[in-house]
């Protein structure tokens, strides 16, 4: 692999950990004056609309079976619209950047789930370590949350909810027949709008104040973190691999805890080192078996 090849493989891992990792950030500013269930559904039908553009620009045919559709809607509900909702509901009462970092507990649950359902990804030593690691972490950071019981309690667990719907639904990608990533991604994120559609319409109260920052954070949330990372991720796949795509979990949880303390000016707790400490320990281990 060549200087010049290393260097588009990196450039495009940092634009998917930029985009990912500031989502966080962007998912704050919404929901301050936009109910979590609008940000949800225009966040969903603005990705759709980019990846739809794309997927017709490039002339990909779209699946016509309705198995490969009805694997759509699972994952559309498990790893779009559920955790989506999970994730700005929770951050009504929870800073960004803490939670990202609870975020960065998904590829450990994953190993777990994979050692049940996978055949060549069973655990070891490493693995288990890790995950103690891992979960101690959370069981740190969270504690003051926990004690305090209330919305922050439910917040945290709502956003640690929603770290395991990306764990399940990364099992369920392997277990879906091979079709073109990119389609897979638009068809996904389609149905994910159309699921929140009918819940936007009954559910969703009435935004008469919403702040400039919310709806472009919104119109962001849907073209970036959605739209543009969904074509960049498969790019990265398509060029390097996983295993090299697996790195954004080391640096996700930075981007999003420092954005979170430099651009929000959320409180940083002074015992938050050791978490940290925990979390990189854990997501390191699990490699080196």
């Amino acid at each position: 692999m060549n200087s010049k090849t290393i260097l588009i493989n990196w450039t495009l891992l940092l634009s998917l950990v930029a985009l990912w990792g500031t989502s966080f950030m962007f998912t704050a500013i919404s929901v301050s004056t936009v109910d979590p269930i609008s940000v949800v559904f225009y966040r969903l039908a603005l990705g759709a609309l980019v990846l739809s553009l794309v997927v017709y620009a490039r002339g990909h045919s779209i699946p016509r079976e309705w198995r490969i559709w009805a694997g759509f809607l699972i994952m559309a509900i498990v790893g779009n619209a559920l955790p989506f909702f999970l994730i700005s509901w929770g951050q009504q009462a929870i800073d960004s950047g803490v939670a990202g970092m609870i975020m960065a507990i998904m590829p450990l649950l994953t190993m777990i789930f994979a050692h049940y359902l996978v055949v060549d990804e069973k655990l070891n030593r490493y693995k288990l370590i890790g995950f103690a690691l891992g979960i101690t972490g959370v069981t740190l950071l969270l504690g003051p949350v926990f004690e305090g019981g209330g919305r922050e309690f439910w917040s945290g667990l709502a956003i640690f909810t929603a770290a395991t719907c990306y764990a399940v639904n990364s099992i369920l990608i392997k277990r879906l027949p091979r079709f073109s990533p990119m389609v897979g991604a638009c068809g996904v994120v389609i149905m994910a709008s159309l699921v929140m559609l009918p819940i936007w319409l009954l559910l969703a109260p009435e935004n008469n104040a919403i702040s400039q920052a919310s709806m472009m954070s919104v119109i962001w949330l849907g073209i970036g973190p959605t739209g543009i990372a969904s074509i960049i991720l498969f790019a990265v796949i398509d060029r390097a691999g996983p295993t090299f795509l697996s790195t954004i979990n080391y640096l996700i949880p930075v981007v999003a805890f420092l954005c979170g303390a430099w651009l929000l000016s959320e409180p940083v707790s002074g015992n938050i080192s050791w978490p940290w400490r925990l979390f990189w320990a854990a997501l390191a281990l699990p490699g080196s078996g």
